[in-house]
């Protein structure tokens, strides 16, 4: 029988833990980049139909292939990209998972070495970023650019 926090499919039960409603640390998925057709098209789109939810450009890097836009919720944390296409028709998501430590970003390194998959940029520091962002990128099995990323904040 399903209750209502416990809804029942098939003979499973899905289990719902609740979210506090205080702000909490960093989750699992630290940002995720979407390649488009027209960057500027996509920006303006979810900067409108997400307002309500205090979603806004947050930053703006322009490359010589294209503009690569950051948008962030109401944290100022730039967690969903848009960047242009590689190529017709190649369209790889760039998924970035949050690193408790740097020592734990090496460690996704030593992993996706050792699983043999395309290392992309091996572990180091991208000030184009800011200061503390340390990140690995590799692909996954599908041709996803894959990162693990740990951010270490100015204390000043």
């Amino acid at each position: 029988m399903a209750t209502a926090d416990a809804p029942e499919f098939g003979r499973s039960r899905l289990r719902l833990r609740s979210v506090p409603s205080r702000r909490y640390g960093p989750g699992m998925l630290d940002h995720l980049s979407l390649q488009v057709a027209d960057v500027d098209a996509a920006v303006a789109f979810y900067t409108r139909v997400f307002a309500p939810c205090g979603v806004r450009e947050e930053m703006r890097i322009e490359r010589a292939e294209g503009a690569i836009v950051g948008l962030s919720g109401p944290d100022h944390m730039p967690r969903l990209w848009f960047g242009p296409l590689e190529e017709p028709g190649n369209r790889p998501v760039h998924l970035a998972l949050t690193a408790p430590s740097r020592e734990a970003v090496d460690q996704v390194f030593a992993a996706a070495q050792a699983a043999g998959t395309e290392i992309l940029h091996e572990p180091r520091i991208w000030t184009e970023y800011h200061p503390g962002y340390y990140g690995v990128f590799f692909r996954d099995p599908d041709g996803n650019n894959v990162e693990a990323v740990h951010h270490t904040w100015a204390t000043s």
